[in-house]
């Protein structure tokens, strides 16, 4: 079996019977707190084993038959074979691709309700519950309006319970982890993915220049503000001619100080504070732990000041000087923002360089 690529071309969900799990998980994230300038937390809270998504996952993996273990269930560090191998399954992250052949919900799925259920409530518990209506939205647009995971896939590797575990959600603009950090040095379980198509007209990939009605173009809207804040010499070295490829998300370590762009070391406090707020946005769709992790990450390798801010001249949509593309890259950090032609959003960070990721678009 191989993940399917393709070009990146209301969810009218059902009542589930865990609501009050997942109101006791909303409950335990308002209490952990926010980071809001994406600042070093006090305490970690790295996802665990125990956590809200990573229960359920192993409430899934319990309640499968053999039969269906067969077909999503996985060994740590399985690896695709053959023509189109494409290395380790667990770190692969496209665009628009499926884990499995077999849908959550619809013709193709092979779950029962009780199932369904679970796995939609695995994806609430990874996200912010702010966030759950955009993403709703998000997945409705992007899917034509199909059904809560008809267009999205599942896979577990390793056993939940033991020391290597996760769970991979997928489907169009969406690739999400469940690890409860048995993966170590990497915040989020590895590489994820998020996208919008938003408003774009039928039969047509590409976005207004104005992005109406796209869940995530207010993170571009931030990052630009920062970018109007820059003197002309700092726009000038923040401006780059020409996007990577966008699925250019392996890190640079040592070496990210060659890269294109502004060093963020060098800019001003006010600058810098605009862009804590900016990465902010970034992380606030994604649950307290991933958060907390995330900044913990990016804190090792030497926080902001390590890091350089792009963003690419070659893709301005409607040529009004807002950058659609734009990157955040650290030692072991990328937030790589693409809005052209509508929003592709890829993100892999972890507390070390040597972190690899498995990522085709």
């Amino acid at each position: 079996m191989n993940p399917s690529d393709r070009p990146c071309p209301d969810y009218d969900v059902a009542p589930v019977s865990r609501r009050q799990f997942l109101r006791a998980s909303a409950a335990a994230a308002v209490s952990v707190g926010t980071l809001p300038l994406f600042a070093t937390p006090k305490a970690v809270a790295a996802p665990k084993p125990e956590s809200p998504a990573e229960t359920l996952v192993k409430r899934l993996h319990d309640s499968l038959t053999d039969d269906q273990k067969k077909k999503i269930c996985f060994p740590w560090d399985h690896t695709e074979t053959g023509t189109n191998n494409r290395g380790l399954l667990r770190t692969h992250v496209s665009n628009n691709w499926q884990v499995t052949p077999y849908r959550i919900s619809g013709e193709r799925s092979i779950y029962t309700k009780d199932q369904q259920a679970i796995v939609q409530d695995i994806f609430k518990s990874l996200t912010n519950p702010e966030w759950h209506d955009r993403f709703m939205k998000q997945l409705k647009d992007d899917s034509g309006g199909k059904p809560w995971g008809a267009e999205q896939s599942v896979a577990i590797f390793g056993t939940p319970g033991t020391d290597k575990f996760e769970l991979v959600l997928t489907g169009r603009h969406q690739t999400l982890r469940a690890d409860g950090n048995t993966e170590g040095h990497v915040a989020f379980g590895g590489p994820i993915f998020y996208g919008h198509a938003g408003l774009a007209p039928a039969g047509s990939l590409t976005e207004k220049p104005d992005h109406p009605e796209n869940v995530f173009w207010p993170q571009a809207l931030a990052a630009n503000g920062v970018y109007k804040m820059l003197d002309g010499k700092q726009q000038k070295a923040a401006l780059v001619p020409k996007s990577p490829r966008e699925s250019a998300i392996g890190f640079r370590g040592t070496k990210v100080g060659e890269a294109p762009g502004l060093p963020v070391g060098e800019i001003s406090k006010d600058q810098k504070a605009e862009l804590q707020k900016v990465l902010a946005k970034l992380i606030e769709p994604f649950r307290v732990e991933d958060r907390d992790e995330a900044a913990a990450c990016l804190t090792a390798q030497g926080g902001l000041d390590a890091c350089r801010l792009s963003f690419y001249a070659d893709e301005d949509m409607g040529d009004d000087g807002v950058w659609d593309n734009w990157r955040v890259e650290g030692p072991a950090f990328v937030w790589y923002f693409r809005g052209s032609p509508h929003v592709h959003v890829w993100v892999h960070v972890a507390d070390s360089p040597d972190v690899k990721a498995n990522a085709r678009g």
